[in-house]
């Protein structure tokens, strides 16, 4: 590993700062959180506002703000990701931790598309697979998904759709569903018992993009035959860690999701 350039980390660790509070700081601020001497600072406020990574807020000419530079080179590496990519490896870190069936969904209209999946180490077969498309309403991830949607976009998607049942367990009824949305909201996570498939029940946690949208969900499937109270907790909180990990390689500011 090469020699760390203290005058590129200094730069480094100004930049940082802005990623807290209201985005905004003077440079008195910056010297007194950085320790760093009032030349030291002034001189890398001036390089760095000189090249656009920072700039004065209009009307506070001794206050700084993150300039457009900044913007296009996290717009470049929002480019260069892969969600299903992306989704995958995290999956696979996941699906080694606890051995079970994980999978990364999107929403779309109002059913969800698998855009990753790894399997469990174990023997048990699951409806899903990558690519399927399954009625967002009998599955963890689909829940999670319509319950972080807009009161009026959650309304136009499901409007004149019959919510169609998978098991004896899937929701049918309207407000049977928003009930469970609701839960979901508060809980922050989702859980489904046997609604996409007789003999499974699934946890999901909520995945963000660095503009704070959930824009995926991220779940663990496992059979009843190794379900309980205590491993539903386990997994959620997994789940969660995992979601969080996604979250933040889409540049998602704030750990878990």
């Amino acid at each position: 590993m090469g020699r760390l350039v203290p005058a590129v980390t200094r730069a480094l660790d100004v930049l940082e700062l802005f990623l807290e509070g209201d985005g905004t700081l003077s440079a008195p601020e910056v010297t007194r959180r950085l320790e760093l001497p009032r030349t030291t600072v002034h001189e890398l406020l001036t390089t760095l506002a000189a090249r656009s990574y920072l700039v004065t807020v209009p009307g506070q000419p001794g206050r700084y703000r993150l300039g457009v530079r900044t913007y296009q080179l996290g717009s470049r590496y929002a480019e260069q990701l892969d969600l299903a990519a992306e989704g995958l490896q995290v999956a696979r870190e996941v699906a080694e931790t606890c051995g079970e069936t994980v999978h990364v969904a999107i929403l779309e209209d109002a059913d969800v598309i698998y855009i990753a999946k790894v399997d469990s180490t174990h023997a048990v077969r699951m409806v899903s697979a990558a690519g399927r498309r399954l009625p967002a309403h009998c599955t963890s991830v689909g829940k999670l998904l319509l319950a972080a949607l807009p009161e009026a976009e959650l309304e136009a998607r499901l409007r004149g759709r019959e919510l169609e049942a998978m098991t004896e367990n899937s929701i049918t009824g309207t407000e049977e569903l928003r009930a469970a949305l609701a839960e979901i909201r508060e809980r922050g996570i989702a859980v489904e018992h046997r609604e996409s498939n007789p003999d499974v029940s699934c946890v999901a946690a909520p995945v963000r993009d660095r503009s704070d949208r959930i824009v995926a969900a991220l779940s663990v499937s496992v059979p009843m035959s190794r379900w309980s109270e205590e491993r539903e907790d386990e997994l959620a909180r997994l789940a969660a860690k995992g979601a969080g990990a996604l979250s933040g390689r889409l540049g998602h500011h704030g750990g878990q999701a």
